[in-house]
């Protein structure tokens, strides 16, 4: 048996709109917004008095999605530092092709998207970055070459 296809990455964030935010203006495109709670999110999440509040967003391409998720109930369970390296076990990122990475970069700053290195060439055929966005999470940046 066969998976059908990813469906999406969630991502816990503190500040919801502030993650949205980030993400539209990385290019991406809000679905929807709903408050989750109920027996059905306890079974499935193992928590006990789930209550929290997503948002989808996704690629213009309608392809990839990520579900942030702001927790009401349970309380966040916080991992500190928020800044660790992307050599940590169990670290992840969501990278993503961009047409113009220095004008992205530039767009995302004001959004508190920080570099981890730099723009970094590889061979002929990309442009490439690792940047921590909001909560920590680490985006990763694609430009093709051509």
């Amino acid at each position: 048996m066969a998976i059908q296809r990813m469906d999406n990455v969630g991502i816990v964030v503190e500040d919801l709109d502030a993650a949205v935010a980030f993400f539209v203006e990385l290019g991406m495109e809000l679905e929807g917004r709903a408050e989750i709670e109920g027996l059905f999110a306890d079974r499935c999440t193992g928590l006990d008095g789930v209550r929290c509040d997503i948002a989808m967003v996704r690629t213009p391409d309608g392809h990839s999605r990520l579900e942030l998720a702001k927790y009401r109930n349970p309380a966040p369970v916080g991992t500190e530092p928020r800044d660790r390296p992307h050599n940590t076990l169990g670290m992840h990122r969501v990278m993503f092709a961009v047409d113009d990475i220095e004008d992205t970069v530039a767009r995302l700053r004001p959004h508190g998207a920080e570099l981890l290195g730099e723009i970094a060439r590889f061979e002929d055929s990309y442009l490439l970055c690792y940047l921590r966005g909001p909560d920590g999470i680490i985006v990763a940046l694609a430009e093709q070459l051509r």
